[in-house]
């Protein structure tokens, strides 16, 4: 048995433009929920929800019932959590915080396998080879792999040529809310200077080939970043969207 072809990497290598939803309320029913909704991709978010890397395995399951592919933001750039996020079965994974190239050259080396990276030989009893069923999966893992870095801090603002650069990083996503925090503008995620700096990164990302990614929650920037070719555009978050519905409910019922 193949290990079957990430299709999320080649479609977002070859330029589509991708929409996709955050999960956070570490609910598999709401997962298998937002993955027959029509998304291009459901990212399960191990950084601001409450869920650990374990907690995640309901829901990777629950998409995996769906014709939606998963990403997994792992809660920080550690190698163990890289290796525990792909023996879990996740193809495409998001590092929060990286800043500098080093840290994006040690993620690209944590997803793959010798003699292109540093990944455990673990596979064979877990689900990403379907516990060993997938015979092939050690020599196919690596090319199926993907890997996309966050730029969320001045440091990254700075270092991104040298980020994008990294062979093995394969897209490069901006976290507009922590980004723009750490420049001075706490929760002024739209602010003008803010915005330079995310246009820098989106274009010197697509300078070094690789597809760029944003998340934003107002869907007035999503004809914005689709206009600058984002490719991995995250376009709300569940607990967000539910929230939301919620307290119109409750308005709407008080007349």
């Amino acid at each position: 048995m193949d290990l079957p072809e990430n299709t999320l990497k080649t479609r977002l290598q070859a330029g589509e433009v991708l929409t996709g939803i955050w999960l956070s309320s570490a609910s598999s029913l709401l997962a298998e929920l937002a993955g027959r909704a029509g998304f291009d991709w459901c990212l399960i978010d191990g950084e601001h929800s409450p869920q650990s890397l374990p907690d995640m395995l309901p829901l990777l399951q629950a998409l995996a019932a769906t014709p939606t592919p998963a990403v997994v933001r792992i809660p920080a750039a550690e190698d163990w959590m890289v290796k525990q996020a792909l023996d879990m079965g996740a193809q495409a994974v998001l590092v929060p915080l990286v800043h500098d190239a080093a840290t994006a050259q040690r993620m690209a080396q944590a997803m793959r396998y010798p003699p292109n990276g540093t990944r455990g030989m673990g596979a064979a009893m877990a689900r990403a080879s379907a516990f060993g069923a997938m015979t092939g999966y050690v020599h196919q893992a690596n090319r199926n792999a993907c890997l996309i870095v966050q730029a969320e801090s001045q440091a990254a603002l700075d270092n991104i040529d040298a980020i994008a650069a990294v062979e093995g990083v394969d897209g490069v996503f901006v976290g507009p809310a922590d980004l723009s925090a750490d420049m001075g503008y706490v929760g002024q995620l739209e602010h003008p200077d803010v915005d330079v700096a995310i246009d820098h990164i989106i274009a010197r990302t697509h300078a070094a080939g690789k597809f760029a990614g944003v998340l934003t929650f107002n869907p007035d920037r999503v004809s914005r970043y689709r206009t600058m070719g984002v490719e991995f555009l995250g376009v709300g978050g569940d607990v967000a969207v539910l929230g939301k519905a919620l307290r119109a409910l409750a308005q709407q019922s008080k007349g």
